[in-house]
């Protein structure tokens, strides 16, 4: 398979369907919204939710409105992704292919006082620290939360702050996603992105335009190499 050898400053990672699996909880607990807001059609969410701040899909998918009850539904609604996770037979929490390998080659690098990668995610502090330790991955000094920010993804803002809390150059950063708005949120930050086809399609991914496509992070190395990171990416 062709592959291509790339140097960053850092790499801004984003979290679920990136490096942790979280489907299971994530069914879970729209299952368990389905009973409170009847008209929810899950099959129909699950096609469209993932990668953006579980407030908004609350907003739009169960219609709530009030600033302080998306809020508190936003908060159980997450606490139910870690608690569905494991029942009725189901998985729990885990660390996506690859990424074990990833964070054994670069996981201390993202200690102050040069971080040199972070987490941008769309979902909770409270939430994000539990799924990272679930599947046994460090959560990082930069670490990027749906609080943090007015504007969530596809909007620029969660990797501009990423990196800059890094100290970094946003174009000297890569992205690593596996939503389309992810994706768009990388770009528009001005990051080259990696894609990953682990949620959504390729085609889905693909219209995105990110600059890197691969299956998962087991097609992905990661090295520190003087003050950054070299990438090299085993193309499909």
């Amino acid at each position: 398979m062709p592959s291509v050898t790339l140097r960053f400053d850092g790499i801004l990672f984003d979290m679920d369907g990136t490096l942790v699996d979280s489907t299971d909880g994530v069914v879970g607990a729209w299952e368990l919204f389905a009973e409170k807001y009847p008209g929810l059609d899950v099959t129909q969410v699950l096609s469209s939710s993932h990668g953006v701040r579980t407030v908004e899909n609350l907003r739009l998918h169960c219609g709530i409105t009030d600033p302080d009850e998306l809020e508190r539904e936003a908060s159980r609604f997450e606490d139910a992704i870690v608690a569905e996770s494991k029942k009725n037979g189901r998985h729990g929490i885990v660390a996506l292919p690859g990424v074990v390998e990833i964070m054994k080659e670069i996981g201390p690098l993202h200690r102050p006082p040069n971080p040199r990668w972070a987490i941008c995610t769309s979902a909770t502090k409270s939430y994000a620290s539990a799924a990272l330790q679930a599947a046994g991955i460090p959560v990082p000094d930069v670490f990027v939360v749906s609080e943090d920010v007015e504007k969530g993804k596809p909007e620029p803002d969660p990797y501009l702050l990423g990196a800059k809390r890094c100290g970094l150059n946003p174009a000297r950063c890569l992205v690593v996603e596996d939503a389309p708005a992810g994706v768009r949120s990388g770009k528009a930050a001005g990051c080259k992105t990696l894609a990953l086809v682990t949620s959504h399609t390729r085609e889905q991914i693909e219209e995105a335009q990110p600059d890197y496509v691969v299956s998962n992070l087991s097609r992905v190395t990661m090295k520190p190499v003087g003050d950054g990171i070299e990438v090299t990416i085993q193309t499909d």
